[in-house]
């Protein structure tokens, strides 16, 4: 049994994740509060004790989605290790915790749509991608700092990361068949590495020269983000 202390944030995540299961088979819209009391199996007097409006779920639920995921990039910034592999692995992180909660992936693309109407999901959604793009470029400098990276622009090359991987989410709802989330992103992920390494591509945590490459650099013809 939980202590006093435990017990508020294990009611708040009970309700979180009634929420989430009631708005990915209901959207925003149509769900009530109601039908999250149903869910939660909870009083209708403890969700409004937690929650005194769906807003106030939705907004939670957004913070909630991001700081998972910016936690994993923060770790990833406190690792050690190339710059490559450790890109890599959140990629691979990051694909992978999408998997276990493809129930919940909908929802996502209803904070979209909702983004263009609510100003507070939109300003929420503004502010993670703001920051989670600003301590990718973060990493991706650390990287050009070191020498493993060629000089580039930084943020646009965690924009091009970010870009690559939330359409490989969208391509993948839309059609798992064709679409091996984690091994496409893998691979995105990989043909930005080898445009960033100096004159190679990186396959197996190596550096590689590629004929490819040679070939580039005799015709002066280079994959810039600059």
């Amino acid at each position: 049994m939980g202590t006093k202390k435990e017990l508020p944030e294990k009611r708040r995540n009970q309700i979180l994740d009634a929420a989430m299961d009631v708005f990915s088979r209901l959207g925003f819209h149509k769900a009530r509060m109601d039908d999250i009391v149903q869910v939660s199996g909870l009083s209708k007097g403890t969700i409004y004790w937690y929650f005194k409006s769906k807003d106030a779920v939705i907004a939670a639920i957004l913070d909630r989605i991001f700081s998972r995921e910016h936690r994993a990039l923060k770790d990833v910034l406190s690792g050690e290790g190339p710059v490559s592999d450790r890109l890599l692995n959140l990629v691979r992180q990051s694909a992978r915790h999408t998997q276990s909660l493809k129930f919940s992936v909908p929802l996502m693309f209803e904070f979209y749509a909702l983004a263009a109407r609510h100003e507070q999901v939109h300003s929420a959604m503004q502010r993670y991608y703001a920051t989670y793009r600003s301590d990718l470029a973060q990493l991706i400098q650390e990287g050009v700092d070191s020498g493993e990276f060629t000089a580039v622009a930084a943020d646009k090359v965690a924009l091009s990361i970010i870009a690559a991987f939330e359409g490989l989410i969208l391509l993948w709802v839309v059609d798992s068949e064709r679409v091996a989330l984690e091994e496409d992103a893998l691979n995105s992920l990989r043909i930005i590495i080898d445009s960033l390494h100096r004159g190679g591509t990186y396959e197996n945590g190596k550096s590689h020269k590629s004929v490819s490459s040679e070939q580039e650099e005799n015709h002066n013809v280079k994959v810039s983000f600059r």
